[in-house]
This record gives structure tokens, C-alpha cells and sequence, in this order.
């Protein structure tokens, strides 16, 4: 199949990832081409050139722009890309669109195009994406939830097609089946509010072990506030750290520690650390319950840094087989792509034959998007 793939723009969608929908539109997309698939990726221009990619503007975060300016360029700036996107595609011939941003321009305009396309949702409902959604009449557009918990949260707001879970390549993550002899805790993400560090630097402290952080520093103010102060010789951030470095680091350790804030869409960290042979402690929000079982992970209250820490002395007993055979089972990035191309398959036999008979170069008419 010729597929289009849609990302987000905040940060480009390469090594070492900003995040997790960085390394799953990465995932989709190489998985997708070395199934022998031909596969673009309209992204920001320093994503990587092996995707296929086709630049449709710089990185979209804050970089050089003031932030008493940042949310106006900011918003204009994908605005505008995504609008010459949409515009473009109309004369693109693809069989299959996969929207895997997370704007509003993409849906709201998807009737504009003869392609089918399909939105995959990696959050709760928020306003613009929300507003975007209500608006898309595309009879050619599904939607897809990453986790069934991400599928109750928009089921108000449009009808979606199915859950697929995210997975992951389980041979970037080798299992571990002994910990490194220096005994630590781990902690990795964007270093943001919503993921929780100082809480799982607290429950660190208060269970007696040592912590690792890795991760990029995306609120510079809150690790500055929260983080700096907690840091010591028993709490360190070692920074962002590359693919290979990053499993090893998470396979040597003991436990990790993940701790959202908000309702989790997912969890592609815990994912990881499973398959690293690693348990995990973590708060008990949004989907990740689902990834986890009494084998594997011990369950705390959101923000409930006392019994976060008991989570830990339970973790760190269990059997690092038992971990990986539970991403094995649930998290395996091929068990992924099997679905999404049984979906792609299914869209393009469905299309409906009032939109199917448009040739991709008729003009059509973008009033009925705003």
C-alpha cells in the first residue's frame, strides 16, 4: 500500500524521541516499510530521513521564540503547516492516510480528501482536538484508541472504530534477567509536571533506594523548582539518553517508577521496562492497570507518595521473567501492525463509492472544514 503518515510537529520524530508518540509514529512507520509498504511521513524537518520523510516545517517548539510570543508562533505555525498538508493531499495519490497528530486541522478537513483516513487518539479529550473531531463529517475517516480507557474518554465525542494498543520492538529492549550489581531505581520521560519526578523522587527516598533519572528537561521552570533541590548522590539526572543506552540503563535497574499525574493514555515506558525484565511501581491512572498484573507491577493511589514507596518494596521482589513475558504477551509492536494493516485493508475496500469515484485532482471546496 502507498501509506501517509501524519505527525505531530512539536519536536521531530527521531532519536532520541521526545516522548512516546515520537517513537511510535517512528515505530509505525519503519515497521510499515520493512513490510514492504510504501510509506511517507509528513513530520518537522529534522525528523529522520529514513521514514520517508517529506518536511512540511521546523520543529514547532518553543526553540528561539520568546515565550511572550511562544503561543502565537506556535499556533500559527502548525496551522499553517498542517493547512498546506491538507491542501497538498488533495493531488497525492496514497491508498490509506494515518492522522497520528494531534491537531484539529487533520480531522476537521478529512472530508476534503478522497483518501480514507484514520485518527488514532493517544489522549483524553482536549479542546482543540475535541472541537476538530466534532466537526469532521468525512464518511472515509475511523478512529482508533490506543487503550480502552482512552476509548471510554471519547465516546461522547464521536464513535471509535476500535481499540489497538501500542507496542513496541521488543528487540530494542533486550531483556535483563539480573539487575546491575549497584542496586538503583529508575525514572525516565519528559521531565514535565504531569509525569510526577519529585513524587517519584520522594517514594525513592522514603523506600531507602537510589534513583536514575533519564529524560529530556521539557519545563525547564518546574525541574528548577522541583527537581534541582531533590538532587543528591543518591538522586541523579544523566540526561537524554539515546535507544540503546536507555534500555540498558532501565534493564539494570531494580524497579521503575512511573508516576503520571493525569490519566495515562497508555504507558509505552512501562511497556519498556517489562520487556527489560524490569517491574514497575506506579500510580494507579488511566491505562495502565491494563498493562500490568500482580506477575510484573505493584499498584499506588495517584499522588500517594507513602504508599508509591511500600510499591516499590513490593516490586523489587518480583521475577524479572515474569516482566518480560508480560510484554511479550501484550506489548509486542507486530501484534500492533497486524492490526492496523487489517484496518488499512478494511478502508480501502469500504471506501464509500461517492467519495471513491473522486479523482484526486478535482477542486474541492474547503468551506465545509472550518
Amino acid at each position: 500500500m502507498r501509506i501517509a503518515i501524519i505527525a505531530h510537529l512539536k519536536h521531530a520524530i527521531r532519536e532520541p524521541f521526545a516522548g512516546g508518540l515520537e517513537m511510535h509514529t517512528h515505530l509505525l512507520a519503519t515497521s510499515l516499510k520493512k513490510r514492504g509498504h510504501a510509506v511517507t511521513v509528513f513530520a518537522s524537518m529534522q525528523s529522520d530521513p529514513a521514514l520517508g520523510l517529506e518536511a512540511i516545517c521546523d520543529e514547532t517548539s518553543l526553540l528561539e521564540t520568546g515565550t511572550a510570543e511562544a503561543n502565537d508562533v506556535t499556533f500559527f505555525r502548525e496551522h499553517h503547516a498542517y493547512l498546506r498538508l491538507m491542501s497538498m493531499l488533495r493531488s497525492r495519490r496514497f491508498d490509506v492516510i494515518h492522522n497520528n497528530s494531534l491537531h484539529y486541522l487533520p480531522v476537521s478537513m478529512a472530508e476534503t480528501l478522497a483518501t480514507p483516513m484514520v485518527t488514532t487518539l493517544h489522549t483524553p479529550p482536549f479542546c482543540w482536538l475535541e472541537s476538530g473531531i466534532r466537526l469532521c463529517k468525512a464518511p472515509n475517516m475511523r478512529f482508533v484508541a490506543v487503550s480502552d480507557s482512552i476509548r471510554a474518554m471519547w465516546g461522547h465525542v464521536t464513535a471509535i472504530d476500535r481499540t489497538i494498543a501500542n507496542g513496541i520492538d521488543l528487540d530494542c529492549f533486550p531483556f535483563q534477567p539480573t539487575p546491575a550489581p549497584d542496586p538503583y531505581l529508575i525514572w525516565y520521560g519528559r521531565i514535565v509536571p504531569e509525569k510526577g519526578l519529585h513524587m517519584a523522587i520522594d517514594a525513592a527516598r522514603l523506600a531507602g533506594h537510589a534513583l536514575r533519572i533519564a529524560g529530556p528537561i521539557s519545563d525547564p521552570a518546574y525541574f528548577d523548582a522541583e527537581i534541582a533541590p531533590r538532587l543528591g548522590t543518591e538522586v541523579t539526572h544523566v540526561g537524554h539518553l539515546d535507544h540503546a543506552a536507555l534500555a540498558d540503563l532501565v534493564g539494570g535497574a531494580r524497579a521503575f517508577l512511573c508516576t503520571p499525574r493525569w490519566e495515562e493514555p497508555y504507558g509505552l515506558v512501562v511497556a519498556e521496562a517489562l520487556a527489560c525484565g524490569t517491574p514497575v511501581a506506579a500510580f494507579a491512572r488511566g491505562a495502565i492497570p491494563a498493562l500490568l498484573d500482580e506477575s510484573c507491577g505493584t499498584l499506588a493511589p495517584g499522588d500517594d507518595v507513602a504508599a508509591l514507596a511500600k510499591a516499590v518494596t513490593r516490586a523489587v521482589t518480583l521475577d524479572r521473567g515474569a516482566c518480560r513475558r508480560r510484554a511479550e504477551a501484550i506489548c509486542d509492536a507486530d501484534v500492533m501492525i497486524d492490526q492496523y494493516e487489517a484496518l488499512y485493508t478494511d478502508m480501502t475496500r469500504s471506501r464509500p463509492a461517492s467519495r471513491s469515484r473522486l479523482r484526486r485532482s478535482d477542486p474541492v471546496s474547503l468551506a465545509g472544514a472550518a
